[in-house]
C-alpha cells in the first residue's frame, strides 16, 4: 500500500493550529495524529493536509494523506483502529488508498469554508467555542449582495493578513452565500484557494455591512484597494471550519 487518504473531523480549540510546530510544546492536530500514526505502526509517519488551520479553527472535512510502503494495517480497519487511540475531539472519518500522485494540498480543485455567527442580544454557552456572539441585528440582504460584489476571479491580497509568502493573490471566489437558521446566521464561502485569513477577513467585511457600517456597494472599492480601511476585521478562529475539500476526478 503506497498512499493512504484520511477525511478527519476535528474540534480545534484546544489545538494551536493543525501544522506541527517542532521545537514547541504546542500541541496541533498534526502532531497528534502523526503521533497516533507511529503508536500503530512502529514507525515514523509524515502527513500532507489541504489546509492547515489556524489555532481553534475547527474541521468537518479536512483531508491528508501520507506515503505508506508496506503499510501493515488494512486500510478497511484504519479507521476504527486510528479512532480507538485518537482524543475524543479528533476523528477519523474514513481511510482509503489512492493513487501516488494524489496530494491533499495540490491536488484540490476547491474547499469550503463556513463562519458562523451566533446573532441575539444574549449569548450562548453552548455555542461559544463554535461561533462569534454578534448581539446586534444583522442585514442578511445586505450581506447577500455585498457577497455577489465579489464572486469570480480577483486579486484578493486586501483580505490576506501577512504570514505564508504566496506566488500569487489570486484566487477564484465559487459561492458566498449567507443563510440565517433560528439565531445562527452562517457564511460560507468556496474557492479554488484560501489566503492566510482570507476566509475571516472576508467574514469580517459581510459583518461590518450586516452591521450598516459599510455599504454592499463599497466591496469592489474595498476590493480593489481604494478603501482598504473598510476590510476586516479577521474574525475570531472559533466561528471558522473547513467543511469539505474537493478533488477531480
Amino acid at each position: 500500500m503506497g498512499n493512504i487518504k484520511i477525511i478527519l473531523a476535528y474540534d480545534g480549540t484546544n489545538y494551536h493550529g493543525f501544522q506541527e510546530q517542532r521545537g514547541t510544546k504546542f500541541v496541533t492536530i498534526q502532531s497528534v495524529l502523526e503521533e497516533r500514526l507511529a503508536r500503530l505502526t512502529g514507525r515514523e509517519i509524515r502527513i500532507i493536509a489541504a489546509s492547515r488551520t489556524d489555532a481553534g479553527v475547527h474541521a468537518r472535512g479536512q483531508v491528508v494523506n501520507f506515503i505508506a510502503d508496506d503499510w501493515p494495517i488494512p486500510v478497511e480497519r484504519l479507521v476504527r483502529a486510528l479512532n480507538g487511540i485518537l482524543p475524543e475531539d479528533i476523528v477519523t472519518l474514513s481511510a482509503e488508498e489512492v493513487p501516488g500522485d494524489f496530494h491533499a494540498r495540490f491536488s484540490a480543485v476547491a474547499k469550503t469554508y463556513c463562519y458562523t455567527i451566533y446573532n441575539s442580544p444574549v449569548p450562548s454557552p453552548f455555542w461559544r467555542l463554535y461561533s462569534l456572539h454578534v448581539p446586534h441585528p444583522l442585514d442578511i440582504e445586505a450581506m447577500r449582495e455585498a457577497g455577489r460584489y465579489i464572486l469570480g476571479k480577483h486579486d484578493f491580497v486586501v483580505f490576506r493578513a501577512l504570514g505564508t509568502p504566496v506566488q500569487s493573490t489570486e484566487r477564484t471566489l465559487y459561492t458566498v452565500a449567507v443563510n440565517r437558521s433560528g439565531l445562527l446566521v452562517r457564511l460560507e464561502l468556496r474557492a479554488d484557494g484560501f489566503l492566510y485569513h482570507m476566509a475571516r477577513m472576508i467574514a469580517g467585511t459581510l459583518l461590518r455591512v450586516g452591521m450598516g457600517k459599510v455599504l454592499p456597494g463599497s466591496m469592489p472599492d474595498v476590493l480593489c484597494g481604494r478603501e482598504k480601511r473598510l476590510a476586516g476585521p479577521v474574525l475570531p478562529a472559533g466561528g471558522l471550519c473547513l467543511e469539505r475539500v474537493e478533488y477531480g476526478p
